[in-house]
């Protein structure tokens, strides 16, 4: 056996190596999720996005906010207040679930999935895709009741973005809540 051959045994071997390494599972919506629980407002503590557009900047950051509303089954009504180049904007989403898919959409605003990935209803992690005109990008949001973060909730916050290839473009938001107290009922 000749060095060539010796190579060639190698690179088989890594590449044997490499595809036999576990499958990482991606996360999945929480099937049993009660809606009436998980409604109220939540703060937002961290953001990880593809989209820088969806990323405040350093000088603006703030601690944004949601507020979940359940008026029809089938159709959370999502209010999102993000602090913004223009200043506090909010956006509010209403959602329907899709037919065909454990999800929440509203095509008309450019959300093509709305999906809770875990919750203990103290905290979520929510999955937003968002896409128009061709474009399209993944966020991550960390929900919390309290306007301080729990351990287990960035825990699963960090390795859901390593899964989703989002830990570049994630940042925690400081506690300045002036942002998301404009949403308070």
């Amino acid at each position: 056996m000749g060095p060539g051959w010796l190579t060639c045994v190698l690179v088989l071997a890594l590449m044997l190596a490499m595809g036999s390494r576990p499958q990482v599972q991606l996360p999945r919506e929480c099937h049993n999720l009660n809606w009436n629980k998980f409604s109220g407002f939540w703060y937002i503590l961290a953001v990880a996005s593809e989209g820088q557009r969806f990323l405040p900047g350093r000088d603006r950051r703030k601690l944004g906010a949601s507020m979940v509303e359940v008026h029809k089954a089938g159709q959370p009504n999502v209010v999102l207040a993000f602090s913004w180049s223009q200043g506090c904007q909010s956006h509010t989403l209403i959602l329907r679930k899709d037919r065909k898919k454990v999800m929440f959409t509203n095509p008309l605003k450019g959300v093509e999935g709305f999906h809770v990935l875990s919750t203990d209803y103290s905290y979520g992690v929510v999955y937003v895709h968002l896409g128009r005109a061709g474009r399209t990008s993944k966020t991550l949001l960390v929900l919390s009741r309290q306007d301080t973060s729990s351990y287990p909730s960035m825990k699963k916050f960090l390795d859901i973005c390593e899964i989703l290839e989002l830990a570049n473009g994630g940042t925690v938001l400081p506690k300045d809540a002036s942002c998301a107290h404009t949403i308070l009922p």
